[in-house]
């Protein structure tokens, strides 16, 4: 049918696949994310700055601009301050000047500012890579996956939103494709992933965006270790989230997130064991720190019939007591969340499944 362009966004790296259907080959790549890249470029400058843009990844972006702010003025636009929090008066809190997209122009050109743009999905640098990988920039699909935690309502946690978001479109359809999202179709509350479509449009004429952890358990479940096997526990062991999700088949029986700095080794093995058994609680894990919990049905932990750990940071099962398979979907542990896409892609357009041995 065509060429196909994966890019999972992460906090540590921007992980692409570039695959052509056609002649059944692929190529990938594995470079710092662009959060890391945008932090950099700002630590890299003095004085005062200009940011536009719109919303990405935080983390190291917005502490390098709360930094800056503390020692230079930051006047930063409306689209680019919800990086930092929804809530803009937060962000004034923090010493930066959120102002609207007149302002910014009218400072474009000003010599006393360096200018600043946010963005997840930076078309030039994609271009370059794939150049660098002598690859034809030409393709008919570009899927991509982030984290978005939701544009919550005032006075509602953005954490317990996006619980009710997914239990919404899980619920009738618990397959983690369905977290995949026409560019012009993503729900309003999903502004980052909106945002990340909207930049992937240079990229190619079809585009399609994904919430990251989805994308990770549909990618975990096409290693051949997991095929044909149900139920099982996948595990995305990421650079800032962490996901545990228990499937049947490509339904989504439960998962929780947590954030990785946040979690041990024996929290994971008794969280593996709660979720298979359907004692988990999304509450219980808000209360203890964690992102949430989804559960639909207990899948019973004495059936498991294969744990499978992928992410840059699976490192931490190492000295598991469980039996752990160290997952690498099409040959390769940092591909998991680009699998992903493609296979959720595959499922959207109906396309023949993709045998990889």
């Amino acid at each position: 049918m065509s060429r196909f362009l994966m890019i999972d966004i992460g906090a540590g790296t921007m992980d692409i696949l570039w695959y052509d259907d056609r002649r059944d080959e692929h190529f990938k790549a594995v470079a710092p994310s662009p959060v890391r890249q945008v932090a950099r470029r700002i630590e890299q400058t003095q004085g005062p700055l200009v940011v536009s843009g719109v919303e990405m990844g935080g983390g190291p972006v917005t502490a390098a601009l709360q930094q800056r702010a503390a020692q230079a003025e930051v006047v930063i636009s409306h689209d680019a301050a919800a990086t930092l929090h929804h809530d803009l008066e937060k962000v004034r809190q923090w010493g930066l000047k959120p102002v609207d997209n007149a302002v910014i122009e009218r400072l474009r050109n000003n010599p006393k500012y360096t200018q600043v743009v946010l963005g997840d999905i930076q078309p030039r640098q994609i271009h370059q890579i794939l150049e660098g990988l002598g690859l034809p920039m030409e393709v008919e699909v570009v899927v991509v996956c982030g984290q978005d935690h939701g544009l919550a309502p005032q006075g509602v946690s953005h954490l317990d939103f996006r619980h009710r978001l997914y239990q919404q479109m899980l619920d009738p359809r618990p397959c983690p494709a369905t977290l995949l999202f026409p560019g012009d179709q993503v729900p309003a509350a999903f502004n980052r992933l909106r945002c990340m479509a909207r930049d992937a449009r240079p990229l190619g004429p079809e585009v399609f965006v994904m919430d990251s952890g989805m994308a990770a358990m549909c990618g975990a479940s096409q290693d051949l270790q997991a095929l044909g096997r149900a139920p099982i526990v996948v595990l995305d062991v990421a650079t800032s989230h962490t996901v545990i999700a228990a499937l049947e088949g490509d339904q989504v029986a439960g998962f929780v997130e947590y954030h990785t700095k946040d979690i041990s080794l024996a929290r994971i093995e008794t969280l593996i064991e709660e979720l298979a058994d359907g004692r988990v609680r999304h509450e219980q894990i808000l209360a203890e720190g964690g992102h949430g919990a989804y559960l639909r049905k207990a899948v019973g932990f004495k059936n498991l019939q294969a744990i499978i750990a992928t992410g840059p940071k699976r490192r931490l099962m190492a000295k598991s007591k469980l039996p752990i398979i160290w997952g690498a979907p099409w040959g390769d542990n940092m591909m998991t969340g680009t699998v992903g896409l493609l296979e959720a892609v595959r499922q959207r357009k109906g396309l023949e499944a993709i045998q990889y041995l």
